[in-house]
């Protein structure tokens, strides 16, 4: 089943007088939501016994939680030390995932930096063959790992380089922020014939059944010549991209992916809004 939820909390969860990742478990499900992302975008710092506690809250709700890796991750960095450490983020990012009842990895792929984009991306390619064997030798095998498509020029990132990614090996699943892709493309996303195309390119790469439960970020993101600027909330009318016409495409395709709103503090009122978009166009 698709499944929808905010990026962690959002205003009104602390308005009404919330704290705790536990109790986002229920705040969640009572506004009718299903999933939860949380991110360690900072660093993986979490004890096993909170990490267990926020799993048992999550259980109870019927809430299922997915992790966002940190963001200073770059597979293309020409440093192999700084490279080491990437590995480090993901698998880190993985273990307490786990822990934390999570099957999903969400994290970013890479910077061009001062190389070539043929060199960095062909550095990103190694590097993350490198990082599945890293997977299967710590037996996190049964878990996916979301590549994500990013929102700057500078990042690798477009739908091109993720479906060639993902590739690599069945434990890759795409991450798709469509915010990003019309942010990096100005304005991309307008029509269901849009998301479509984005859509056929990693179907075509990985097959559907790979792709039917793909991992969405959504929101709508301000950009600018070098790409996004920052999240904006579904009030805003000057940037898209607009979630209609990718909940039809979804339909057409019969995808059902995690879908998670990444609003700039309306995360969980947009999921909900997304959620009855798409529910509207599947009945």
């Amino acid at each position: 089943m698709i499944k929808f939820g905010p990026s962690g909390n959002c205003e009104s969860f602390y308005a009404a007088g919330f704290e705790h990742t536990e109790d986002s478990a229920r705040f969640v499900r009572e506004h009718g939501l299903d999933c939860f992302e949380y991110s360690f975008g900072r660093g993986v710092k979490m004890t096993e016994k909170k990490a267990h506690s926020i799993r048992e809250a999550f259980n109870r709700e019927g809430v299922e939680i997915s992790v966002h890796a940190p963001y200073f991750i770059n597979f293309a960095n020409p440093d192999d030390e700084m490279a080491a450490k990437s590995y480090g983020y993901v698998l880190d990012s993985a273990k307490v995932g786990r822990e934390m009842g999570g099957r999903r990895v969400v994290f970013h792929p890479a910077a061009q930096g001062k190389d070539t984009r043929s060199v960095a991306f062909s550095r990103t390619l190694d590097r993350i063959k490198t990082l599945c064997d890293y997977i299967r030798l710590n037996s996190l095998d049964d878990m996916m790992f979301c590549p994500e498509t990013m929102g700057k020029i500078a990042q690798i990132g477009t739908v091109e380089e993720i479906a060639e990614i993902c590739k690599i090996d069945e434990i890759l699943t795409p991450c798709v922020d469509f915010g990003h892709v019309n942010a990096r493309e100005q304005g991309s996303l307008r029509t269901e014939r849009d998301y479509c195309d984005r859509l056929e390119i990693l179907l075509g790469a990985i097959g559907y059944e790979r792709m039917k439960h793909f991992h969405v970020h959504f929101s709508k993101i301000q950009y600018g010549a070098k790409g996004e600027i920052r999240h904006l909330t579904f009030e805003d009318t000057t940037f898209g991209p607009e979630f209609e016409p990718l909940a039809a495409a979804l339909v057409k395709y019969g995808l059902e992916p995690y879908i998670v709103s990444e609003s700039a503090g309306t995360q969980t009122e947009d999921a909900m809004t997304m959620k009855e978009m798409y529910l509207k166009l599947k009945n």
